[in-house]
């Protein structure tokens, strides 16, 4: 069987301790999106996408179009990259998300009515080094658009919790979880500390895989925060994170690329289709687009 990476970083542990795991019985090829080649015939039995780059997706959606194997889709991926569509989605389909407002830049947001109380501030297009902040006085917007003037931005209410992100991680059926500092916390993050499933709240680990049905994903990462004895508010949704240090997570991702191929999966479609985003609340995006529904700002 052959397993196809897009990825520019091969070597990282989660994609490298998978590829040692299928290497034995299975070819493993590497697509760097950087560097775009001519996908050659025959195509792998399914394609594992790591990487969220324009180039990653477009070449994704290449072979989707020629009906390979995606995991994620480059639908899927790239809406969990725009924080407005993000939240319209989520909240349309009843998931605890956050309330999100759209600004078309910081330096607008700044020079609008003032907020109602503390916010946390995000580039609506979520990537490497993008703004994440939470703002506390008008001085405090004022600076970041200093900063930032141009940049699209998302906001959500600040939310009273412990101060904790619950990192979960899902892989097909496979749950994973740690805990971590929030990014918000004056201590910085530090570093995750396990987490046993059955140490979660009531209700979560359902919670996680009905994100995955929702946004249609079968490797993603969804960061929630504990509002209260364990009430759940979902701040942001990750396709194929990094899942680093969480033991028998490459087992899990070796077994879901081989169950995923086509034709190999007899319980459920082999592989998602490249437009099969959670049809219930992707039907209510289509008749409520983000950029002109109360989640927008003008």
């Amino acid at each position: 069987m052959r397993i196809g990476l897009i990825t520019s970083e091969p070597s990282h542990p989660l994609l490298s301790l998978t590829t040692a795991l299928l290497a034995p019985d299975h070819h493993v090829d590497v697509l760097d999106p950087r560097t775009p080649l001519p996908v050659s015939e025959p195509l792998a039995d399914v394609y594992l996408l790591k990487a969220r780059t324009p180039h990653a997706l477009a070449l994704a959606r290449v072979l989707e179009q020629r009906r390979a194997c995606v995991i994620n889709s480059a639908t899927a991926t790239a809406l969990c990259q725009d924080r407005t569509s993000m939240a319209a989605l989520a909240l349309s389909a009843d998931l605890p998300f956050a309330a999100t407002r759209t600004f078309t830049t910081l330096t607008r947001l700044a020079s609008g009515p003032a907020l109602s109380g503390p916010a946390v501030v995000k580039s609506r297009h979520s990537r490497r080094h993008d703004v994440v902040a939470r703002v506390d006085s008008p001085s405090h917007l004022r600076d970041l658009a200093a900063a930032h003037p141009d940049e699209p931005v998302v906001v959500q209410d600040f939310a009273p919790n412990d101060g904790w992100d619950y990192k979960l991680w899902a892989i097909g059926d496979r749950l994973f979880a740690g805990l971590r500092r929030s990014e918000l916390s004056p201590e910085g993050r530090g570093p995750t500390r396990a987490l046993r499933l059955d140490d979660l709240p009531p209700g979560w680990p359902a919670l996680v895989h009905r994100v995955g049905e929702v946004f249609s994903l079968d490797v993603y990462g969804v960061d929630i925060i504990d509002r209260g004895h364990g009430a759940p508010l979902i701040v942001d949704i990750n396709a194929f994170p990094g899942i680093r240090g969480q033991s028998g997570a490459p087992k899990a991702l070796a077994a879901l690329a081989l169950s995923r191929s086509n034709g190999a999966d007899t319980d459920r479609l082999a592989c998602r289709g490249a437009g099969d985003v959670g049809r219930s609340g992707r039907d209510r995006l289509v008749r409520q687009s983000p950029e002109s529904g109360p989640a927008a700002e003008p």
